[in-house]
């Protein structure tokens, strides 16, 4: 006896502080030990009351694992844990290792491993079940003690409810056993699976059957994860329900969630929802939820738009759905756009039958929500042509004709000026990024939407053009091509696409585009002379 604990001969006994490993499901289900076959009635009952109860309880992912005590009624070991198991000879792999001192504190008066006080012996030995990885033959890991003895008392053992039946014949003097015998040290058996480090975890829980507080024990996520599976081999409530709160409250690494979630199905309703609730989300489109969310919170609510705007954006190249992506993406456009068309729609007809001033400062406030919500609409829509998901987005800006129209009167005033002057290149930088997308074959346009596109749309580039001042057309036209230039670039190139007799009444509009320097407009002189390259052809004939 080395500081209290019997160390059977040629056994190597040494904890290893590595994790237990546990290979599938019916690994953890051989931790669980039944109570005998044969053994007395009352404590069968015992058991079977027990796990009626926690039977009622059920699991939300697999009823034939709900409950514990049900598997362990059932099952019938080969023999029982109340007659002694004597110690048999150690393993060949654990002959040839040396005894080595196992590493446990030494024992406390009418505590833990107290031989003095104690009057149960608890012998743990590696038990070879046969749904454990390997052979009965297999060796015992050399970093594992193959029996171990340990002096441990009645009373602590009763807040297992495994032992608690084991024991409930001797309190009841039931079996013939007289006084004397029941005074005696009684003998008790525990298999133990070969899973590395399973002899450690098991005394680590019969010490717990000690402790009012787990805390100092289970103080990290891989301890209550070992642990739990002990204690529902063993029944142990106070321990189950320990290692399932630190679990639920505390965070996981990858590895970790993994294990947890092979534990799951091991547990009642009430433990398994606790951890569901973290891991499991409560509907299926939660990812559209929270993407659509942190979109809206982004482009609207933020105070710090610049910095979270590009976050979201690489959460979104990142994410692993297309379709969601491009759902949620369309759902954000469709929201912004109809805020843009609502507040030019109350500019363009204002209710005047109010004070002049009120009714200014409306219009003003329109003017400023038409432009705050198209400037997230572009942001939308550089996102939609980056994902190469724009083809919505496109459809519905070809179908804004009304809008074109309050937008091409609304800037043939002078009011936006002083208010929201930024406003028409805002319109235009949308513009002109689906047609980029048009052109490029990102988005593939029918006819009649490339059409739509170019008709609808190249009166607002005219007006906006035409509305500049000399001196700040100017400034707009530096050596770096304007937003103005790109969209006359790619207006011409649609048009390039489009059936001869609709090119030919588009291009009239664009002559606009035209400077008093015939060099300073090369896109417009390519795209007439592309027209009327193709109309020196003869014309087609049935």
């Amino acid at each position: 006896m080395i500081n209290g604990l019997h160390i059977l001969p040629h056994c190597d006994v040494h904890f290893d502080p590595s994790p237990l490993i546990f290979t599938d499901y019916f690994t953890m289900m051989s931790f669980r030990p039944p109570p005998p076959e044969g053994h007395k009635a009352k404590a069968r009952e015992k058991m079977s009351q027990w796990a009626r109860k926690r039977q009622r309880n059920g699991n939300p992912i697999d009823s034939a694992t709900s409950s514990t005590a049900a598997v362990i009624v059932d099952a019938r070991p080969p023999e029982s844990a109340l007659k002694f198991r004597p110690p048999s000879p150690a393993p060949a792999a654990v002959a040839a290792s040396s005894t080595a001192t196992a590493s446990i504190p030494p024992p406390i008066p009418n505590g833990f491993n107290d031989s003095a006080s104690a009057d149960v012996i608890l012998h743990l030995y590696i038990d070879n079940s046969p749904f454990d990885s390997g052979s009965e033959n297999a060796a015992v890991p050399s970093n594992q003690s193959a029996e171990v003895l340990v002096h441990v008392h009645s009373e602590k053992l009763l807040r297992a409810k495994y032992f608690d039946a084991l024991l409930s014949d001797r309190w009841n003097g039931e079996g013939g056993s007289d006084r004397a015998a029941a005074e005696k040290p009684m003998k008790l058996n525990l298999g133990v699976a070969t899973s590395v480090g399973s002899m450690r975890t098991h005394l680590m829980a019969i010490r717990l059957l000690y402790a009012v507080d787990f805390s100092g024990t289970i103080n990290c996520p891989m301890v209550a994860i070992l642990l739990l599976p002990v204690a529902l081999k063993l029944l142990f409530e106070d321990c189950i329900q320990h290692c399932v709160r630190f679990l639920e409250a505390v965070p996981w690494s990858e590895e970790e969630e993994q294990r947890v979630l092979s534990l799951i199905p091991l547990l009642g309703k009430d433990e398994a929802e606790m951890l569901l609730a973290r891991v499991l989300p409560r509907k299926l489109n939660s990812c559209e939820d929270m993407l659509h969310g942190l979109i809206m919170t982004a482009i609207h609510n933020h105070p710090n738009i610049a910095a979270v705007k590009p976050f979201v954006s690489r959460l979104m190249r990142d994410f692993s759905s297309w379709d969601s992506a491009r759902r949620v993406l369309e759902k954000a456009f469709l929201k912004c756009l109809k805020d843009v068309k609502q507040a030019l729609e109350e500019y363009s007809s204002p209710d005047l039958r109010g004070n002049q001033n009120e009714t200014e400062a409306i219009q003003r406030l329109n003017l400023h929500g038409c432009l705050s919500n198209g400037k997230q609409l572009v942001w939308l829509v550089e996102r939609m042509v980056e994902l190469r998901v724009a083809e919505l987005a496109v459809n519905e800006w070809s179908k804004q004709s009304q809008l074109a129209l309050d937008l091409h009167r609304a800037f043939r005033e002078d009011a936006w000026r002083n208010i929201v002057p930024g406003l028409p290149s805002v319109i235009l930088k949308c513009t002109s990024k689906l047609a980029d997308a048009v052109v490029s074959g990102i988005v593939l346009a029918d006819a009649q939407v490339r059409k739509k596109l170019v008709e609808d749309w190249l009166p607002v580039l005219i007006v906006c053009k035409d509305s500049l001042l000399p001196n700040h057309k100017a400034q707009q036209m530096p050596s770096s091509k304007s937003v103005y230039v790109e969209l006359e670039e790619a207006f011409l190139k649609i048009i390039s696409t489009l059936p001869m007799a609709d090119s030919q009444e588009l291009l009239r509009q664009c002559l606009s585009f035209s400077t008093r320097d015939y060099e300073d407009c090369p896109h417009l002189i390519a795209g007439f002379n592309t027209w009327f390259h193709r109309a020196t052809r003869l014309p087609q004939t049935s």
